[in-house]
């Protein structure tokens, strides 16, 4: 069993999924994830075409695909090169792109100040939303 999963772990590495310093557990009951790695913004001609969640992708909203994570899973993002963070709802999957870890909505990208270098190292983290 060991084995297989240092090979799975390998694939996963090799194919850009593994995130620098990646977390990814339940504690308490809830969903725990930090990673560091690259994100992506999607380009606004995705604008109203479905996501793998079945809602249409809106770039008003804050909004991001994670290759794992539970739809409706809400995510701490923050900018490594200028400090500047948001909070998005997981509703897609992806990015299928060697070596980024997420890809956000046009208005989570510009919230975190990434639409002139479109692609940025980041820090994503499960957070609780307050009610």
């Amino acid at each position: 069993m060991w084995l297989g999963q240092v090979a799975l772990a390998a694939l996963l590495s090799m194919s850009g999924f593994a995130a620098l310093g990646d977390d990814h557990s339940h504690d308490e009951g809830g969903l725990s994830y930090t990673a560091e790695g690259r994100a992506s913004y999607y380009s606004s001609r995705f604008h109203g075409q479905p996501t793998a969640s079945g809602e249409p992708y809106d770039e008003t909203n804050m909004t991001a695909a994670h290759p794992s994570l539970p739809f409706d899973a809400q995510l701490c993002i923050t900018n490594l090169n200028n400090g500047r963070s948001t909070t998005v709802r997981v509703n897609d999957r992806g990015p299928f792109v060697g070596g980024r870890i997420v890809d956000v909505s046009m208005a989570a990208a510009r919230e975190l100040g990434m639409l002139r270098a479109g692609i940025i190292r980041v820090r994503v983290e499960t957070c609780e939303l307050e009610s």
